[in-house]
Parts: C-alpha cells; structure tokens; sequence
C-alpha cells in the first residue's frame, strides 16, 4: 500500500534539559507521515524545500525515518519554514511560527510539479490537511484538489485533516471555503473539535460530524483530545489509560497515523481508533512531537 503525504515540513525548535534549544523537524502532515513510515508503511512526502544545509539535513532525516523523498521539490530561492514550542506546567503547548516565504508554499506550482502528480496519484491513500491548503499558494492548492480527485478515479482513497490555524489565514471565510472543499473531495475525514468550533463554531462533536458528512466525508473521526473520539455510526471510542501528558505536541499528528495505518490493514473503526489513542498517547508522554523510538513505541 502506497500512502502520499503532502504537506509543510520545517525545522524544529523545542527546550532542551539544561534551557538549551534543540534544533530537529516537524510539521502536522510531516508528523503523521514519519509515524506511519515507522510501521514500514510505504510513505512518500510531497514538499518543496530549499537548497541550503537546512534543507539538506531535513531531507537526510525524513530518509533515515523510512520516508521516500524522491518527491520532495527543491526551491532555490527559499528556505524551509520554522517553528518553536514552548509548554505550560499541564504539557499544553503553543507555538511561534517563521514560515511566510518558506519554499513549500510553491510545492505543486514550481517547475517538475506535474511530474511529482504524476506519481502521487498513483497512491492508494492521500493526505493532506487543512494547514496544508494554509500554506500552499493558489495555483498549488487547485493541483492538489484535482490530484485528490485523479486518486479517488484510480480507486485510492483520500484522507483529509482540518487543522485550523486561524493565523495562516487572513480570511476566515477562506478557510471555510477551502475547509468545505477538501471535506467534499476525501474519504475519511479526520476532524478536531476544537478546531471546528474556532472555524465554523462547532458545539459538539455530533454537530461537526453531521457537518462533515452532510458535506460528503466517506467516514469521520471527531478527535477530543483526552476524551476521545466520536465515530460515524460507533459513537465515542475512549483513550485505553488516562494519561497526565508531558507534551501534546503531536497528538493528533500520531492518532491520525495509528488510525489510518490500522484501516489500512483492513480493522474496523473502533479497533483503529484504539490504535490511534495509543500511539498519540505513547506521543505526549515524551518531548517532541516526533520523539525518538524506543522499546515502548506502540
């Protein structure tokens, strides 16, 4: 099975011990496709990135995870995107963002685009998310909703986050409009609540999954951070243990990877979704949102 992330991948700053800041990757759709190349899923990630030694040891990292680079675009003009996370005392976390003019704002409109399409559409399931229509520039974003389109025609699937970052947007009505499309064009919809009620001001996850699949989602997975989450047709599909995390950057990142990773060996939802609480929970017990493996790695 061949899975096509496309996405923002950017260097990393977080606390290290010591006050020290510790220089490594990430990026929501990034995040998701590292955790799934660490199940020995075939993965290919579609970017663009520079021609600087940032650039190059980024593309060293994503390959040493298992990643398939072969599609990821070089700009030599621009730089990758960065980013720093900073956590509070109950291991919530924020961020500062310097990704204005990064190069993977022209992933799918630089020269060679049409052929990495060409091989994307060739996959068996597609992801992209809501961040990732943020950052893409105009011409970029309509490519990658007709390459959504042409995997769906081969018989993939395709697989849609709604990551809202309000301040990637300088029109909210743009990303509803954006928002809507990308739930229309996708198969499994991966929703957050608390997005949804900052972008279209969502109560409850009944409401955002009767939006979503009012507005064409195949199958829908309403994310509730400690709660949970509410399936089409299940209902709520609690955390297995309560955990105090020491850092939730990521969470989500990992539930979508241990969830689409779990359809894709053919178990059902709520088995998935299981699978998804325990590699988002193996996340937001350690630094990072890709921390390093180890021996407990679900």
């Amino acid at each position: 099975m061949r899975i096509v992330v496309v996405g923002e991948g950017m260097i990393e700053l977080s606390r290290a011990e010591g006050g020290l800041w510790r220089l490594g990757h990430g990026g929501d759709t990034l995040n998701t496709a590292i955790h799934l190349a660490r199940m020995d899923r075939s993965v290919a990630y579609v970017t663009a990135l520079g021609d600087d030694p940032f650039s190059a040891t980024l593309l060293t990292d994503w390959s040493a995870e298992g990643i398939d680079t072969t599609l990821v675009q070089r700009d030599p003009t621009r730089m990758p995107g960065l980013y720093a996370i900073t956590t509070d005392a109950a291991g919530e976390r924020s961020f500062a963002y310097w990704r204005g003019e990064s190069a993977a704002r022209r992933t799918l409109s630089l020269p060679g685009a049409e052929a990495v399409m060409a091989q994307a559409e060739q996959a068996d399931l597609l992801l992209f998310s809501l961040i990732t229509l943020a950052i893409l520039d105009e011409d970029s974003r309509e490519h990658l909703f007709a390459l959504a389109q042409r995997v769906r025609a081969r018989g993939g699937r395709v697989a849609f986050d709604g990551n809202y970052r309000p301040r990637l947007f300088a029109d909210q009505q743009l990303a509803r409009d954006l928002c809507a499309r990308a739930i229309a064009a996708c198969d499994i919809g991966l929703p957050t609540l608390e997005d949804e009620a900052m972008l279209v001001g969502a109560t409850s996850a009944e409401e955002v999954q009767a939006r979503w699949l009012g507005l064409g989602a195949g199958e829908v997975v309403v994310k509730l951070g400690a709660e949970g989450c509410l399936l089409s047709g299940v209902g709520i599909v609690p955390p297995p243990e309560r955990l105090k995390p020491r850092d939730t950057s990521g969470a989500g990142d990992a539930f979508n990877a241990g969830y689409l990773g779990a359809r894709l060996d053919g178990l059902a939802p709520a088995e998935a979704a299981v699978r998804g609480h325990r590699l988002a929970g193996w996340t937001v017990m350690r630094a990072g949102a890709i921390p390093p493996r180890d021996a407990d790695l679900p």
